[in-house]
């Protein structure tokens, strides 16, 4: 039978016919590992245990993760000593006395002498953990090394060091390893691929492979050269990386010089499709062997990243790939051992059997025996981990290989993505390593293992299991049980790299859209009357259809959209620059909002006491640089709301706008109620903008653009998505890798040509002079590969279009005092392609400071404390996106209640906002009109206007806030009983749906990894009654407005309406004055204004069309959904929530 069968047989025994010897032998070791361990009192041994007996406290944990993320990793010495006052001040019963009464001393200390008390408590940690890692340093190593060789093991070194993000640190773990393996005294070593390149790019994965190759050829030589042998173990990180990391694996061993050389590679057990790679990897090794090369050796293990495989898959919404259980994977480990050990499997290939796990090296160990193959097995343990089981484990099977990580102890942080996983193992009872250290004097931990292992035993089958992700690039997510986030394309899988690589060529002379602009263009004012008059003509039906029937017209759209998800990425290359990853992250958001959008048109007809009244025309006018999900979601939005729509793309993205247009026809949406209109910049362009038949233009762009539509039409109804001076602000509290990482992503992803893109990194004192973090954000600046869209290893693509005026002196132009940290290049005589920028010595107030320059140009600016550097934050027209890297609560606690933005972001980048899950939107000048977010709850709401209508449901028995109860009672007098009665019912439905949704903060994502709060935001805002608005009109909105921002509202009423009315709002402590309705008209300026009554036209012709004035004037009614809302700005918060895939306690319990 061929090995790659789907089934398989062995010889016997079966594993199951080994259960009770093994658990005999196992019993035997303990037995005797107890007694040895009673003999030994060796530092190893009495830090294992202590730390043993920290972890099994459920505490335990989350204590040591703290200490080391808020103590050990801070570089200032005062940081570290405030945090280690505050965690001292929790519960630390669980310590040993000793250790409790040092943490109590020390925090009360450390404040005081922090030069003292935080060098000392970082020793005290190391002398916790200190056994599970080795010191680099030449002299300690070399001591060390002799030490552990005495007893007997050998070693297999691992190079701990800082997030490889660029070309420098790549190289620098590359020498670092080499330098390893070139001591006398080292003959084995571990490297991982992406510790030897700046990024693995999935998508051009076979010139990553490439470039792997090629960069671990001198240490892969240094072992062939070698005098005495040397062995190079490639390991495996996470599942993305298995395609990888076997490919460069076997095209380095191919290689003529290297055909004698034996190396090996590891394989997880966590993952169903390491069965089949091994299978792979057996057949390739006989052939290799059969030509006269030497075998390989593969190293089993169960897999140590499977909290960050979990966080993977749940934030893009891809299937698991390892197994659901522990259970499954502790099967699979053994299935994998059942049928590897065979005289037949194991000519070519060595076995590296690594665990802790004394049930499963007892069968490993009878059934190599019993198979005859016991040379070919190596038995593989962790350093520090049960070392009096090590030794006595190692006598038995023939001595051990430790897996030994060595690290500097001045940069000891860098070992703590490798130390979590430890203490995770050590601390979860569900793994093994949980009862390591009882099992030989606790008869009901025995127990539970004894049976955990019988039961995976039991479920060994001889087959060979499937990969349980997989994914077509056409895929539509199953809305059946309501919306569901579509998911961006995987690269790790082979059909999607496959499908990439056509879209990639098909980006090359594209022509996408063609005939459509062609078909669709207009030159002249007569043709631009014509299509508005098609629209006002096709939307009576259009909005007749009712919510429900255009909602199924949409999700119908979600199928064009994905069966054309490749024409659709190809046209954003051809046409804009977007490199693949990019533009198939804007298919599914474009894919999200046609589902979203499809939910709110249902609802938009079942508010209760308003009816939507659609707008009838609605010009969209999107931006260049989303050309695909934006332009899609605009026009979706207006379609959904019941109008018709004229999409009038930008004149860089007119082909993908034309594909957009196509794919809504395809689905359903009729040719009269979608026009694209392909117009010049000219009269004709404005013309249509402004025309007094449309009543909504909705406008991604700049906020002068939504300043000049206002000068053609004052009045004009412009809902826009406008600029951004976007910060991202670093703490000395925050993991510097993870803020470098998220600095790039958010600066420079599409070229900076994100209005959230983070064009200036705020450096909060240590933070600002540590040397560490500013060369990583260099190196991995400096390291991106700027090129061609259709070249699938570009990692940033070119500018929409060559830079020019303002951009280009962001590009080339210092203000005083500035200088280039990393100086942008031009790199083509067009200008479209330039690589990255970082500027230095940004003061407040420089024109960097409060200028969006939009290209791939950041700066950096120094902040003495959090305070000032979100004053610095806040202090720029716009609020579009911010973010915060720090790791303490109670800095991001402060932060979230400061930051005036729509979207803030903590921990992670500050782009790539999903639909439902972060809707998007800014505060001040980052947002023109209503302001509700896209792809919220809200947005198709404020596309068109409200009327009254009558209640359907009864009168909810929530009782009003005091403030309102109180203005209430106040007026009841000025009103009639039955005006009294529909006041009291309204405020009543707002206590409602302020209890249940806009008063609370509510986690919209449904992650467990990653919090996605929307909150509701108080907002200044004037009450204008007008001399024709009805009183009881003006108490409710008031109303409203006292229960959604208290303090923040004015009122200013027309003396007709009484002196009473102001009465009882000052009464209520709310600023009233008065003035006649031409005095308030011509007093506007830029304002938040609920109009009650009057004019909103003249409103607007008054302000001169200032974008600045946000005025809402539907019928006052009695739906909280539409009164609430001018007096509240939606914020989206997202905070990355766990750290290495485990939940953060301290990121869990901030109040958002």
């Amino acid at each position: 039978m061929s090995i790659d069968a789907d089934t398989w047989g062995s010889p016997s025994p079966r594993p199951a016919d080994l259960v009770d010897e093994a658990v005999d032998q196992v019993h035997t070791w303990l037995r005797d590992a107890n007694g040895a361990s009673k003999r030994r009192t060796d530092r190893a041994q009495i830090a294992a245990g202590l730390l043993s007996d920290v972890l099994s406290h459920p505490a335990g944990l989350p204590f040591t993760l703290a200490f080391i993320d808020r103590v050990v990793r801070p570089e200032d010495a005062r940081t570290a000593a405030a945090n280690l006052a505050e965690l001292a001040k929790s519960d630390c019963s669980f310590l040993p006395a000793a250790l409790q009464m040092a943490v109590r001393a020390g925090g009360r200390m450390a404040p005081v002498a922090p030069d003292v008390v935080v060098p000392a408590a970082r020793h005290a940690l190391r002398q916790l953990v200190g056994h599970l890692v080795v010191d680099a340093r030449p002299a300690q190593l070399t001591r060390t090394l002799k030490a552990l060789r005495s007893a007997g093991v050998r070693l297999n070194l691992n190079l701990l060091g800082e997030a490889v993000l660029g070309d420098r640190e790549a190289a620098s773990r590359l020498e670092g390893t080499m330098a390893l393996l070139a001591r006398e005294d080292v003959d084995y070593v571990s490297i991982k691929i992406s510790a030897v390149v700046n990024q693995l790019d999935l998508w051009a994965h076979k010139a990553t492979v490439d470039e792997v190759v090629e960069q671990l050829l001198p240490l892969y030589h240094l072992a062939e050269n070698s005098p005495k042998p040397k062995f190079i173990n490639l390991d495996m990180e996470e599942y993305h990386d298995l395609d990888l990391t076997m490919e460069v694996f076997q095209k380095l061993l191919d290689r003529p010089e290297l055909r004698h050389v034996e190396a090996g590679i590891v394989l997880q057990a966590y993952l169903p499709d390491s069965l089949s790679a091994l299978q792979g990897l057996v057949e390739w090794a006989d052939r290799r062997t059969a030509a006269g090369g030497a075998g390989i050796k593969v190293r089993l293990v169960k897999g140590a990243n499977l909290a960050m495989e979990k966080v993977d898959a749940e934030i893009h919404g891809w299937q698991q790939t390892p197994w659901s259980s522990k259970l499954a994977t502790d099967t699979n480990y053994k299935r994998i051992l059942d049928w590897a050990l065979t005289p037949e499997r194991t000519h070519s290939v060595r076995y590296g059997v690594a665990g802790h796990n004394l049930f499963d090296i007892a069968l490993t160990k009878l059934l190599s025996e019993h198979r005859g193959v016991r040379d070919r097995v190596e038995f593989e343990m962790l350093l520090g981990m049960a070392p009096d089981q090590v030794e006595r484990i190692g006598a038995d099977v023939g001595g051990l290989l430790l897996y030994t990580p060595v690290v500097d102890p001045a940069h000891f942080d860098v070992a703590i993505s490798y130390l979590v996983r430890r203490l995770e193992e050590n601390a979860a009872s569900e793994n093994f390593m949980s009862a390591v250290f009882q099992l030989g004097h606790d008869s009901q931990l025995f127990a539970r293992e004894e049976a955990r292992f019988r039961t995976a035993v039991a479920g060994i089958t001889r087959e060979v299991p499937r990969p349980r992700r997989w994914q077509e690039p056409d895929r539509v997510p199953d809305f059946s049980d309501g919306f569901v986030q579509s998911t961006d394309s995987d690269p790790s899988l082979p059909n999607i790299r496959l499908w990439a690589g056509e879209v990639a060529e098909k980006m090359k002379g594209c022509e996408l859209g063609e005939s459509t602009l062609a078909n669709n263009h207009l030159d002249t004012i007569a043709e631009v009357n014509a299509v508005i008059a098609t629209a006002l003509e096709a939307q009576h039906s259009w909005a007749g259809r009712g919510g429900n029937a255009r909602a199924e017209i949409l999700r119908a759209v979600t199928h064009a959209f994905a069966t054309r998800r490749g024409d659709l990425v190809a046209v954003a290359g051809a046409e804009t620059g977007k490199i693949l990853a990019e533009g198939d992250v804007e298919v599914s958001e474009a894919i999200d909002f046609a589902a979203w959008y499809a939910d709110r048109a249902e609802e938009l007809e079942a508010v209760d006491g308003a009816q939507f009244v659609p707008p009838r025309v609605t010009v969209v006018t999107p931006p260049w640089n989303f050309a695909l999900s934006i332009t899609a979601g605009s026009t979706l939005a207006a379609l959904a709301a019941g109008s018709s729509v004229l999409l009038k793309p930008a004149p860089q993205a007119r082909h993908c706008a034309a594909v957009i247009s196509e794919c809504l026809w395809e689905a359903g949406i009729p040719r009269d109620v979608l026009q694209l209109v392909d117009v010049e910049e000219n009269e004709a362009g404005k013309h249509l903008v402004s025309h007094p038949e449309v009543d909504r233009v909705i406008l991604t762009g700049a906020w002068e653009t939504a300043k000049l539509f206002r000068s053609w039409r004052h009045d004009l109804p412009v809902l826009a998505e406008t600029s951004g001076k976007n910060s991202i602000i670093v703490t000395e509290n925050a993991d510097y890798d993870l803020a470098a990482a998220d600095i790039i992503k958010s600066a420079f992803g599409n070229a900076g040509q994100k209005c959230s893109a983070a064009s200036l990194i705020i450096l909060v004192g240590q933070a600002y002079r540590s040397q560490r973090l500013r060369h990583q954000i260099l190196d991995a600046a400096s390291s991106i590969r700027v090129g061609s869209p259709s070249d699938l290893r570009s990692q940033m693509g070119p500018l929409a279009e060559p830079a020019n005026g303002k951009l280009l002196d962001g590009l080339t132009k210092l203000d005083p005092g500035q200088a280039w940290a990393l100086e942008p290049v031009r790199i083509d005589e067009e200008g479209r392609y330039w690589s990255p920028g970082v500027r230095g010595g940004i003061k407040p107030g420089d024109p960097y400071h409060l200028t969006e320059y939009f290209g791939p140009v950041t700066g950096i600016m120094y902040a003495p404390d959090l305070a000032t550097a979100i004053e610095y934050q806040n202090g720029t027209a716009f609020g579009l996106t911010a973010g915060l890297h720090s790791l303490d609560p109670a800095e991001i606690e402060f932060w979230v209640e400061r930051a005036n933005a729509g979207n803030l972001y903590v921990n992670r980048s500050i782009t790539g906002a999903i639909v439902g899950r972060q809707p998007f939107g800014g505060w001040k000048r980052s947002a023109v009109g209503p302001g509700a977010k896209a792809g919220g709850y809200h947005y198709l709401q404020v596309l068109g206007t409200w009327r009254r209508a009558e209640v359907s449901a009864p009168t909810p028995a929530d009782r009003p806030c005091a403030l309102v109860e109180q203005f209430v009672g106040h007026i009841e007098g000025l009103v009639t009983r039955d005006e009294r009665a529909w006041l009291l019912d309204a405020v009543a439905r707002d206590a409602r749906e302020w209890d249940e949704w806009f008063g609370r903060s509510i986690d919209v994502g449904g992650l467990e990894r990653e919090r996605n709060i929307l909150r509701y935001r108080p907002a200044s805002t004037q009450v204008r009654g007008c001399a024709d608005a009805k009183l009881v009109d003006v108490a409710r909105v008031v109303a409203a407005g006292l229960l959604a921002a208290g303090d923040n509202i004015s009122v200013c009423l027309d003396p007709s309406l009484g002196e009473g009315l102001g009465r009882a709002l000052r009464s209520v402590g709310v600023a009233v004055t008065t003035a006649s309705d031409e005095d308030w008209y011509a007093s506007l300026g830029a304002s938040r204004v609920r109009l009650v009554g009057g004019s909103s036209s003249r409103a607007a012709d008054e302000a001169d069309g200032d974008p600045d004035l946000a005025l809402w004037a539907n019928e006052v009614t009695s739906a909280p959904q539409v009164e609430l809302l001018p007096f509240l700005r939606e914020q989206s918060v997202s905070a990355t929530a766990h750290r290495f895939g485990n939940p953060d306690a301290g990121v869990l319990s901030v109040r958002l």
